[in-house]
């Protein structure tokens, strides 16, 4: 029976990205630190702005070869140690920050071993200011004019934006200014920290080109450390309790609905200006574990994180409030993270925390290079290789720009000291390795589709709203009216002078009345002119009317048809969401199937490798069996050739006894006829008997043909002797024994038996009887493969006497020899 398998909450699908095959190599740029001590061995030589060269100590020096070592490394672009600050913000950190502002995210890392300037280079200090502030002041200098009032963009508890309307604004402000805030006001650069004061000469000033004018922009700075693979927020406002104090509590990685990482509960600060992202900074850089090491008074104990993440909303159609739309927000985020140093604790000879430390710095290190291994096997050979992101949180956090969601650059900082070299032959390895690694190009998000230039028009409008109210003293709307009056009467024919010195005076009255009259008909000019655009506007507007009725005839009309859509519409959605259940039914069965079938998958290949091994098994007894066959088959012919030897030799030793006891017989008989023939002869007429020869064991065996009796003594004259013919001249039967399976050979010599003869496969009792001769033929491989053929020719008596021994030997079971 299966057990059911336990059925996990599907994953939610990641959303479609825009795909994107433009790729471009992770920027790998390499900076040397100087010498500490000017007589102090140097191992590193800059060869071009592209190229350093490794020379190894002369403890190092020769190999097995006795050759010397130098090694060259190619960079995007090597920084020596003359390089400036705003240089290396120029070519490294300037791109990047422009892509920020242009809604795009980037990341930028500083790795090398302990002690080689990452800190320096990532932070800076008093009049050399490091990428981190060059790329605050560049933001604040680009999207300064253009950022939106405080509160009224808002992060939420996911990784998102959300919009707030003035009013909701403004009372937050009120309220965090009532209560005692975590974010301090901005404060003037005098007061600032004077490690942090002064860091960028005004002249050193950047600005990014192109930005988006129709947008309001609000930033917000966040501060995290990575200690002992947990992370901590440096920005966290926790009360301090001096009796019983409370350790800072690590914060979770968790995913938002876009799929990309972030630190949950994570404090983000909005910022208005440089000044105050660097007090937010260096409040958190204060809280930041350091420790002195034999290796760097200061060394960093945890790898630190600098987000910067800038929200930027487009303003509405007039250009002069925020969009009330949170989708319309787009975030991009600056990541500045400096990495511990790698460091040997054979050098450094840590113990306890620190000894903890380095272990987890260095095994967050090798994560990071493995999963870069893994990404440049997967782009190089094809092969889709899980990369191991979950191991360490620092590769974790940053996934997603690995994934294509921005641009990644990394500065390698390397100390040229002789005694780094071993640890800076390993960076130079992991910055050419990390070189060849490709990152998908970020595309570009979309624009609202209001129309641009939305702030400035509106800002003019503004600007000449208040330059009328400022010339005339009142509303706008009156003083149009006053300039369309005075277009009107300045149409109107001029009054003359009617001022009437003279009582005699009757020129002054007729022109007035003359002129009044003029303005009187002009003026019912005007109204008939008038009443026509009257009455022409009063029939349009009844054409209107009659055309607005048959509008809304039609659109009750349309509304009648849009509510039988309607109604389709909604059966359609429900045939719908039925089908979508029946689809989440079907789906949910395919998945149990899947699974099933699953299982049924891994029975079979488990059947599978049981049946080979079984197979392999009977295989090998198969063979074990044949090996087995060949030996028996070995140690029965080894058995059967000593028997027929035995056999062969018992026959002989039989048949030299029964010729002992014939011949024993023949001397009998002999000495009888003897006898016989003494008692009618005289004694002297009487020849000496012949004694015959008693057969012995090293003379023929085959016995001499015997008389019947004695010759008898010659009384007369000699008979003469006749030649008798041989046996196997003809007229005897012979008896042909010889197995059915013999191979007519005839090359040997063998008796004429004649047609008379009996021809047998096995002893035959009835045919000896019928028989004067007896003939074996016996086949045999021989020692070298051959066939070899043995004609035996036995007389009958020993033919049975021969069948009787081996039948006797075939019933006691002991061989079976066939004749």
């Amino acid at each position: 029976m299966i057990r059911p398998t336990k059925h996990k909450t599907p994953r939610r699908p990641a959303p479609k990205k825009q795909s994107s095959n433009q790729k471009d190599p992770v920027g790998v740029y390499c900076r040397v630190r100087p010498l500490g001590v000017e007589d102090e061995e140097c191992c590193i030589e800059v060869i071009s702005n592209t190229t350093i060269q490794l020379h190894a100590p002369d403890g190092l020096k020769a190999n097995r070869n006795g050759e010397f070592k130098e090694t060259q490394y190619s960079f995007k672009k090597v920084f020596c140690i003359k390089t400036s600050q705003m240089e290396l913000f120029q070519d490294v950190a300037k791109p990047l920050v422009d892509d920020l502002i242009h809604s795009k995210n980037g990341l930028l890392f500083t790795y090398g071993v302990t002690g080689s300037g990452k800190t320096f280079t990532m932070t800076g200090s008093p009049g050399q200011g490091g990428l981190l502030p060059r790329s605050l002041d560049m933001i604040f200098n680009s999207v300064g004019p253009y950022q939106a009032k405080r509160f009224v963009l808002k992060t939420d508890d996911k990784n998102g934006m959300e919009v707030q309307n003035q009013v909701d604004a403004l009372l937050e402000r009120q309220k965090r200014e009532n209560q005692p805030t975590v974010v301090p006001k901005t404060p003037s650069r005098q007061r600032l920290d004077p490690e942090f004061a002064d860091m960028i000469n005004p002249e050193e000033a950047c600005r990014a080109d192109g930005v988006d004018e129709d947008s309001s922009y609000s930033v917000f700075v966040s501060y995290i450390e990575i200690y002992n693979n947990y992370i901590y927020d440096l920005l966290e406002e926790a009360p301090y309790d001096p009796i019983k104090p409370k350790p800072p509590q690590s914060k979770l990685l968790r995913e938002d609905q876009n799929h990309n990482m972030y630190v949950a509960g994570c404090t983000e600060v909005e910022v208005k200006s440089t000044e105050e992202a660097f007090e937010v900074f260096w409040r958190g850089q204060k809280k930041r574990r350091i420790a002195n090491t034999q290796l760097n008074r200061e060394s960093s104990r945890s790898h630190s994180v600098f987000i910067i993440k800038l929200a930027q909303a487009p303003l509405d159609a007039d250009g002069d409030n925020i969009l009330q739309d949170k989708n319309q927000v787009n975030v991009s985020q600056l990541c500045l993270v400096d990495l511990a140093g790698s460091e040997r604790t054979s050098r450094t000879r840590a113990e306890g925390n620190r000894l903890r430390e380095a272990g987890n710095i260095n095994q967050s290190l090798m994560t990071l290079r493995t999963c870069i291994e893994v990404l440049r096997e997967n782009q190089m050979c094809g092969t889709n290789k899980m990369v191991p992101y979950r191991d360490s949180k620092v590769t974790h956090l940053f996934k997603n720009y690995f994934d294509g969601e921005g641009k990644v650059r990394m500065v390698v900082c390397v100390n040229p000291k002789a005694d780094d070299y071993e640890e800076t032959m390993l960076v130079m390895r992991f910055a050419e390795m990390t070189q060849e690694v490709e990152v998908a190009r970020p595309v570009d998000r979309p624009i609202c589709g209001l129309a641009a230039g939305r702030r400035q028009k509106n800002q003019a409008f503004k600007d000449e709203l208040s330059r009328r109210l400022e010339e005339r003293g009142g509303p706008v709307n009156t003083e149009s009216t006053q300039s369309v009056m005075h277009q009107l009467l300045q149409n109107l024919p001029p009054l003359p002078a009617s001022e009437i010195t003279d009582p005699h005076d009757d020129v002054t009255l007729p022109r007035l009345i003359e002129v009044l009259e003029k303005r009187h008909k002009i003026r019912q000019m005007m109204t008939q002119e008038y009443n026509r655009a009257a009455d022409m506007l009063k029939s349009m507007l009844q054409e209107l009317d009659s055309s607005l009725v048959s509008k809304e005839n039609l659109i009750q009309d349309q509304r009648g048809q849009l509510g039988e859509k309607d109604k389709t519409l909604h059966s359609q959605k429900t045939e719908i969401d039925r089908l979508e259940k029946k689809s989440k039914m079907l789906e949910y069965k395919i998945e149990i199937l899947q699974k099933t079938t699953n299982i049924y998958e891994d029975d079979k290949r488990t059947l599978q490798q049981e049946l080979e091994s079984r197979e392999q098994r009977l295989q090998r007894e198969q063979t074990e069996k044949r090996r087995m066959e060949q030996r028996m088959q070995g140690m029965v012919q080894d058995t059967k050739h000593k028997w027929e030897k035995e056999c062969e030799r018992r026959v002989c030793a039989k048949q030299l006894e029964m010729q002992n006891k014939l011949w024993v017989k023949d001397e009998k008989l002999k000495q009888l006829k003897a006898i016989v023939t003494e008692s009618k002869t005289p004694s002297d007429q009487r020849p000496a008997p012949d004694k015959p020869q008693r057969p012995s064991r090293e003379r023929d065996r085959v016995p001499a043909k015997r008389s019947a009796s004695p010759s008898p003594v010659p009384t007369g004259p000699p008979v003469r002797a006749v030649h008798r013919r041989s046996h196997s001249a003809g007229g005897e039967r012979w008896v042909d024994h010889k197995p059915s399976s013999n191979v007519e050979l005839d090359t040997v010599m063998q008796p004429i038996l004649g047609s008379n003869a009996i021809k047998v496969s096995a002893p035959s009792e009835k045919a000896l009887a019928k028989c004067d001769k007896y003939m074996l033929t016996h086949q045999d491989v021989a020692s070298d493969g051959e066939i070899q053929t043995k004609l035996i020719k036995v007389a009958p008596w020993l033919a049975t006497m021969t069948e009787y021994f081996v039948n006797d030997l075939n019933d006691r079971g002991n061989i079976s020899c066939p004749l």
